[in-house]
């Protein structure tokens, strides 16, 4: 069995990355065995679909499960359509969260904890214009 743990950095102690479709890399790990792989993910600075696409290459490398801190409904939906169970609201460090799967201690989630889009510094958020602030208004 193999499980992807979105990764804040490349060793088993590093920490849980919250976001699935824009992190770095993952750990593809055996939960038995603890070894791993890290597989660096291309879609974190896609314009779009990231969450879908990073979801179909996590499907590609036969991960049966996925660690993360969250899950947006696209790629939730992919996930689920290839039968990867998803566990969200994970925190501290990769070896941590193997461990707390290990003992059945995380709960499968049912359905998206964020909204599209979660992560996305592209848009979405507050921010300057391209008037950067600058007008003095009327009197």
């Amino acid at each position: 069995m193999k499980i992807a743990v979105s990764a804040s950095g490349r060793e088993i102690n590093s920490p849980v990355e919250p976001r699935f479709g824009r992190c770095q890399q993952f750990l593809i790990i055996d939960p038995e065995s603890m070894e791993y792989e890290v597989l660096d993910n291309p879609n974190m600075a896609a314009s779009g679909g990231a969450g879908i696409q990073t979801a179909q290459l996590l499907a590609s490398h036969s991960v049966q499960a996925v660690i993360t801190g969250n899950c947006g409904p696209n790629a939730f939906m992919t996930l689920e359509a290839a039968e990867i169970q998803v566990f969200t609201g994970a925190s501290g460090s990769i070896q941590e969260a193997v461990e707390r799967y290990n003992k059945k201690q995380l709960q499968a989630a049912s359905q998206a904890n964020v909204a599209g889009h979660f992560g996305d510094h592209h848009g979405g958020g507050a921010g300057q214009g391209r008037g950067m602030g600058r007008g003095h208004g009327r009197e």
